[in-house]
């Protein structure tokens, strides 16, 4: 295996798709929320819609959403990917296919059926103002629909990523942000166009993967003997019960939140797209690049293991060699990046969303929402690793129990917080969920498999803080010394103040790479220099 992720050429590739699409799916998310922020601020109005839209997210998330494609698809799905196995691949897509479409039928139905008493437990009968409550109702009926397309667009992801054909999903996010503002663009006036804009949306992701599936024949197929829809289920049971946990902790998140004022489920909103960013560029893109080639090497060391091969240990190595390759590029990539962004919330915030209908006030109170959600960020990115890795190995139950575990803690630090801190109680309460979280996987991890104390963890990580700390000084200071030279309420002098303080710190972040030998960064620089650099 190579001594560095960085110096696998396909991984990184696979991982650059990726990561571009991520790019692209969040510089369109951030446009969304700044057409959002323009239109309608924080107002209540677009709370109300926010808790709408909480139901076919929650719905898609639960039933074919991102985890069953990471936990339970893709590991199947690659067992039949090999090109002498692809005709019983796509017989397995049509099956899964048919069964999951009826089912989310039933449900969509259900639901439009049960709205008002949905969007009551959502927490829409929170809201001060009571005509919202119907308004909730209205919105949330015109935006279930697009769960069953949702989850259409996730399970030929789970195709496409098994296949290896990255490039067609790597853009799906980005499709459907894109069409969410050109929409919303189009009746500004109108909070009906953002639900339009998510069915248009959630549409085109299907239809802009199917020319990946150009040598599958989709058709109607109901076998439900197939043995593989029976391993599917048995791996994403645990997960299930896991994001039933989770989901019911967000709907009591929203319920609180509304509880501290009708605008605070907005700010939430606000902060999440902010937070994600960096989590979703570079945490999402290595996990899903990476779990192709996880799985593959667990199935190999299981192998060598249950024949008691004598070149299991080594098997066993590769494996970790590669996973503590991608904790460490989550590493030396997502810790500046969440420094770089606690330090420059304010003028981040400030220049995206700052203007139309949302005011300074606005800004200073997601700003603090987002701070205290980041102390969080580093543990996530790791720990969504450590997740991806149990599902490699085909090892879903131990992910839910801690997810369980740590949504619990969730609830009651929440819970216990909410009247000292109000809104905020809820961001301590999430980086609480993340850090138990991780330190669960961690443990389990080591009860397992040994661990992964020998694979330079814990000498990276202590040179990525150093690093990301004198850039976030470099960067802050940065941005004082700007702030007190150019006007910061006209938008040029916010870009500058930006782009300059943001680009200070990522110069400092390099020097300090090199300086302190950074070898999985230093890897990433010389591949990206190798590729920009012209050839003589």
């Amino acid at each position: 295996m190579p001594a560095t992720l960085g110096d696998d050429p396909g991984l990184i590739r696979a991982a650059a798709i990726l990561a571009i699409g991520n790019v692209a799916s969040r510089i369109f998310g951030l446009l969304r929320e700044i057409v959002k922020s323009n239109m309608f601020g924080a107002s209540p109005l677009l709370a109300a819609y926010t808790v709408a839209v909480l139901v076919p997210m929650t719905l898609f998330n639960l039933i074919t959403g991102g985890e069953m494609v990471s936990s339970s698809l893709v590991p199947v799905f690659s067992d039949y990917a090999a090109k002498e196995r692809r005709h019983e691949l796509w017989q397995l897509v049509n099956v899964f296919l048919s069964l999951a479409t009826i089912f989310l039928i039933v449900v969509v139905l259900l639901i439009e059926v049960f709205a008002p008493q949905v969007a009551w437990l959502a927490g829409a009968r929170n809201f001060d103002n009571q005509s919202l409550f119907s308004v909730t109702v209205r919105l949330m009926r015109l935006a279930t629909p697009a769960v069953l397309f949702l989850s259409i667009a996730s399970i030929l992801t789970g195709v496409l990523l098994s296949l290896k054909r990255f490039t067609l999903p790597a853009f799906t996010t980005a499709v459907f942000n894109a069409t969410i503002v050109i929409v919303a663009l189009l009746r500004p006036d109108q909070i009906t166009s953002l639900v339009w804009g998510l069915l248009l949306g959630s549409i085109l992701q299907v239809i802009m993967q199917l020319p990946g599936l150009r040598d599958g024949k989709l058709q109607i197929s109901f076998n439900w003997q197939h043995p593989a829809i029976k391993r599917i289920a048995i791996l994403y049971a645990p997960i299930v019960v896991g994001l039933v946990v989770n989901q019911i902790a967000i709907w009591i998140s929203y319920n609180f939140a509304i509880t501290t004022g009708d605008n605070s489920v907005t700010y939430m909103t606000y902060a999440t797209t902010l937070y994600q960013f960096p989590l979703g560029l570079v945490v999402t893109a290595l996990s899903v690049a990476t779990l192709p080639t996880l799985s593959r090497l667990a199935t190999i060391y299981r192998t060598a293991a249950e024949n008691n091969a004598l070149d299991a240990s080594d098997r066993l190595r590769d494996y970790k060699e590669t996973l503590a390759g991608g904790i460490r590029l989550v590493i030396v990539l997502g810790v500046p990046a969440a420094v770089g962004l606690f330090v420059l919330a304010r003028p981040i915030i400030s220049l995206l969303l700052e203007h139309g209908a949302f005011t300074a006030a606005d800004t200073e109170i997601t700003t603090q929402v987002l701070r205290v959600y980041l102390i969080g960020l580093g543990f996530a990115a790791v720990d969504q690793m450590l997740v991806f890795a149990s599902y490699a190995r085909k090892d879903t139950w131990r992910p839910a129990l801690a997810g369980i575990i740590s949504i619990v803690i969730y609830t009651v630090v929440a819970a216990s917080l909410l009247e000292t801190l109000g809104l905020l109680s809820l961001m301590v309460a999430d980086a609480v969920k993340h850090i138990i979280h991780t330190v669960i996987m961690l443990v389990i991890f080591q009860r397992q498999l040994g661990g992964l104390a020998g694979f330079r963890i814990t000498n990276t990580l202590m040179k990525t803080l150093l690093a990301a700390f004198v850039t976030g000084a470099a960067a802050y200071i940065g941005a004082i010394l700007l702030a007190s030279v150019l006007p910061t309420t006209a938008f040029v002098g916010k870009l500058v103040i930006v782009l300059v303080a943001g680009l200070v710190g990522l110069l400092v972040y390099l020097a300090f790479v090199f300086l302190l030998n950074i070898q999985d960064a230093k890897s990433l620089w010389y591949l990206f220099w190798r590729r920009v650099r012209p050839q003589r």
